[in-house]
């Protein structure tokens, strides 16, 4: 008995390893969505290799107009992509084959709003919501059984302006996110300086209602907002305000408790922050800002509170990184490097969350979005 224990004792940190081996992917694809008024010609797909964090190209399809937002279907069958074209935006749908990255286009439907910059589907796949940029609404399109759109069901169309002429002169709508639970959709209007909190019922024919609504100081501009891994806070970055605010989140309510600023002490320089995002393990958060600063800032969360607690600012190598990646396994970041057809890679450290530059950078026209997802 003693005997069979001993190689039980033995076996069991193999089998674990085994088993950790057998549910971490060592690859998966990299979906690059760009703007089409330079060198590129629409969506590209690379190999990412996740054990050394090198990125080799796969595949790509042409013609498709300004694919500046992507998002995946939770099957990994299909890929939606905003048409950022002007006053008349659309949003295209294409099934998905992992194994070889390629695109093959479905249909495509008017976003009834001006440049829509941001896309989003429900894991049952039974909508795709869309913020349209230019013209502040909120629209709804509902998704068929092969993957395909069929017109707009729902738009939710914002009014007012801010105090910033230039900037806020009417609503802008920024991004549209469900929450976790699927319950409410939370959406950002630059425009009016306010994070809007929507009611989801997936089955009605316009799945939206008002819920409420946080409002963030005058100018600030709200873009992007990422949820925890625990689901009890949002963190919302502020384009013109380059700053991150803090959120309690419960079941669709929101309360302020913090805001921490993405600017080195005595900037006084041109900002426009993006993207934000969080480690796969929920202590990191990583934010990135353009114009004259070209920056990652990195933030611990406390996992108490949820508040932030600065780490690092680095270089982002090239000009306005738009958009960022963080890989499944949480080890590597992947920046676009949009006004310098450039994507850099850098190695996280994950004990204290800092990233450094690795490799050389691929070249890409005008890269605005990236997404993995599995590569089988």
């Amino acid at each position: 008995m003693k005997k069979f224990l001993l190689i039980i004792s033995l076996l069991f940190p193999v089998l674990i390893y085994a088993q950790h081996k057998k549910t971490t992917p060592s690859t998966y694809d990299l979906l690059i969505g760009t703007y089409t008024k330079g060198k590129s010609k629409g969506i590209y797909v690379y190999r990412f290799y996740a054990e050394t964090g090198r990125l080799a190209y796969l595949n790509e399809i042409d013609d498709v107009s300004n694919p500046s937002y992507l998002c995946v279907a939770a099957n990994n069958k299909f890929v939606y992509a905003v048409n950022e074209v002007g006053k008349n935006g659309e949003v295209s749908a294409f099934t998905f084959e992992p194994k070889l990255g390629k695109l093959v286009f479905i249909n495509k439907q008017a976003s009834s709003g001006a440049d829509p910059c941001y896309v989003s589907v429900d894991k049952a796949q039974k909508n795709v919501f869309v913020a349209n940029y230019s013209s502040g609404s909120l629209t709804v399109l509902p998704v068929n059984k092969d993957g395909s759109l069929s017109p707009v069901s729902q738009v939710v169309q914002d009014e007012g302006h801010g105090v910033n002429t230039e900037r806020q002169e009417g609503p802008h709508v920024h991004i549209a996110m469900l929450s976790p639970d699927e319950k409410y959709l939370l959406y950002t209007n630059l425009g009016t300086d306010k994070l809007n909190i929507m009611r989801y019922h997936a089955s009605q024919p316009k799945p939206l209602t008002a819920s409420g609504s946080v409002s963030t100081k005058e100018g600030e501009g709200p873009r992007h907002i990422v949820f925890s891994n625990d689901k009890k806070h949002v963190y919302l970055v502020t384009e013109m305000g380059s700053a991150v605010h803090v959120f309690d989140y419960d079941n669709g309510k929101l309360k302020e408790k913090q805001s921490v600023t993405l600017l080195s002490a005595g900037f006084k320089g041109q900002t426009a922050a993006a993207a934000v995002h969080i480690s796969p393990d929920g202590r990191f958060l990583y934010a990135s800002n353009r114009l004259e600063t070209n920056e990652i800032s990195v933030f611990a969360i406390d996992p108490d509170n949820g508040k932030l607690i600065f780490v690092q600012r680095l270089s982002s190598n090239g000009k306005n990184p738009r958009d960022f990646a963080i890989d499944p396994n949480g080890n590597f970041l992947i920046a676009a490097n949009q006004d310098s057809d450039s994507i850099y890679i850098y190695k996280i450290d994950k004990s204290s969350g800092k990233i450094i530059r690795i490799g050389a950078p691929i070249e890409i026209g005008n890269p605005v979005c990236l997404k993995f997802t599995a590569a089988e």
